[in-house]
């Protein structure tokens, strides 16, 4: 919960798509596992009669038949995978809404929730209460206990079908509504909110640039290790002196290190410091295009 770096609103937005974009593939996968034919595996040692299982397979649009019929008769794998999926789903938007009921408190005021995504206090008149993103948070909670549970009552069944596996009806159904609850409860808080820009720029601090300070000597020869320390030591020197670190003096800076120049002055600045990080993956403005780029390209695979 401590100030870092500064980065782009638009790269944290993107850090939870990514997040996403592999839940969508995930679900995928699970797909390919799962669409297996087990009709035709009898109750457990399979079928006495002539059926043609791989013309049944076709005409019901499965990708293989099972190969074992008693492993096809007892084994619940598709319904384990699918709440795995589906817990590590809602863990991903259950820390998006952890960062946005922040940041939309009054202590950091950097966004406004929809009135329609909102509630009011039943006592206090002056609380705007985001009990979508608080549902949101609980719902992963009560999504990783059904898997959880699940996997305990399999854990220990004998081979083939035990009566135990009819639960698995009770945890796959609760846990696909309540994740698509959640996925559309997330969909219109994120598309209603309003960046308040402003106050996202008060917010920053000269502190957030001691990383940078710390580059600017490795890019004068200085390892990033003595480096890191020099910045340490800069931090130091501004928190006992009460004053930002930008407000250091040369003389200051000196006693620190002498490679300091008057060209230090260049650290201070933000969008300087965001744009530096251009390599792929990073914060700068071309880099944040180019991951917008690859995650519109995503979605037009998908719609295919």
């Amino acid at each position: 919960m401590q100030r870092a770096q500064p980065i782009r609103w638009s790269h944290w937005v993107l850090s939870h798509a990514v997040a996403v974009s592999r839940d969508v593939e995930r679900l995928q996968e699970i797909r390919t596992r799962t669409n297996v034919l087990p009709l035709g595996s009898g109750a457990i040692a399979g079928t006495p009669f002539n059926i043609d299982r791989e013309l049944i397979r076709k005409e019901l649009e499965f990708d293989d038949i099972s190969i074992n019929s008693m492993d096809a008769t007892g084994q619940r794998d598709f319904v384990a995978e699918f709440l795995f999926w589906a817990s590590l789903c809602l863990t991903h938007l259950s820390k998006m809404a952890e960062d946005l009921l922040l940041y939309s408190t009054k202590e950091f005021s950097f966004l406004t929730l929809s009135d329609a995504y909102s509630t009011g206090s039943s006592l206090m008149p002056q609380k705007k209460n985001a009990d979508s993103l608080e549902l949101i948070r609980s719902k992963a909670g009560r999504v990783l206990g059904r898997c959880a549970g699940f996997m305990m009552t399999i854990k220990g069944l004998p081979s083939a079908y035990n009566k135990d596996l009819q639960e698995d009806k009770e945890a796959m159904f609760d846990c696909f509504d309540t994740l698509h609850g959640a996925l559309q409860v997330t969909t219109g808080v994120i598309s209603t909110l309003k960046i308040n820009r402003l106050v996202m720029e008060a917010a920053l601090s000269p502190d957030m640039l001691a990383t940078d300070l710390a580059y600017y000597l490795v890019r004068k020869g200085v390892p990033f290790r003595e480096a890191h320390g020099l910045s340490g030591k800069a931090v130091f020197q501004a928190e006992s002196k009460n004053v930002p670190l930008n407000q250091l003096t040369m003389e200051d800076l000196a006693t620190i290190s002498p490679l300091f120049g008057h060209d230090v002055s260049s650290v201070w600045d933000y969008t300087s410091s965001v744009e530096q990080y251009s390599a792929p993956g990073g914060t700068a403005k071309s880099s944040v295009a180019a991951q917008v780029q690859h995650m519109r390209k995503w979605l037009q695979d998908q719609s295919q």
